[in-house]
């Protein structure tokens, strides 16, 4: 199954992998540095808030759950051991803030989100045929249970690698590529019912 690299610039590459942060500054992080925690927060915030964002379809609430979440890293960072990956803890820590948020609002009565409170992907000077599609992607993302979700945006979105994906997520690789290839597949047939065929070549694009 064709994967769909998804970019809210609407650039055509694919996501780039996220860096490891420099062992100095994680340990002056550690020791309670405020520049060297602030310069962390620099480079995680945006993928951060982009997977949370695409998972709870709020911004404002995206955007108080990844402070929360920083927060949560803050707290947790004395106890984090250098021999792990970094980005891995990360998302392990947006999952669970995520996962909880969610189990909240099941609790919650929800009332139908309207059609112009639907998350919306900018995208400059673009064809209006393509602003559809990828419109119609998000669309058909938003509709997948929350654990195909998860996996397809940290690898489609965030770049992880599966084996990054199977250590955030606590589950086996093999359980990864499943949701990843089942979330394709169901972000494809959606887009088919709507009469919007994806090529390998048009995937990449969007």
């Amino acid at each position: 199954m064709a994967p769909l690299y998804f970019a809210d610039s609407g650039s055509r590459t694919r996501p780039v992998p996220l860096p490891q942060p420099e062992h100095f500054l994680l340990r002056q992080a550690q020791r309670g540095d405020e520049h060297a925690f602030s310069e962390l927060v620099r480079t995680y915030e945006v993928p951060v808030f982009n997977y949370v964002f695409r998972m709870v379809g709020d911004r404002s609430l995206a955007e108080d759950l990844t402070q929360d979440i920083f927060l949560r890293l803050f707290q947790g960072l004395p106890g984090f051991s250098l021999r792990c990956r970094f980005t891995t803890w990360l998302f392990q820590v947006a999952k669970n803030r995520v996962l909880d948020e969610l189990r909240a609002r099941e609790r919650r009565p929800q009332s139908p989100l309207a059609l112009d409170e639907m998350p919306q992907l900018d995208v400059v000077d673009a064809p209006l045929e393509r602003v559809e599609a990828i419109d119609a992607v998000w669309r058909a993302v938003g509709e997948l249970n929350p654990d195909l979700r998860m996996a397809l945006l940290l690898r489609d979105v965030v770049g992880l690698s599966y084996m990054e994906i199977a250590d955030s997520l606590e589950i086996t690789l093999a359980t990864v590529k499943w949701r990843i290839y089942k979330g394709r597949e169901e972000v494809q047939l959606a887009l088919a019912r709507e009469g919007i065929l994806v090529s390998e070549d048009d995937a990449a694009s969007l």
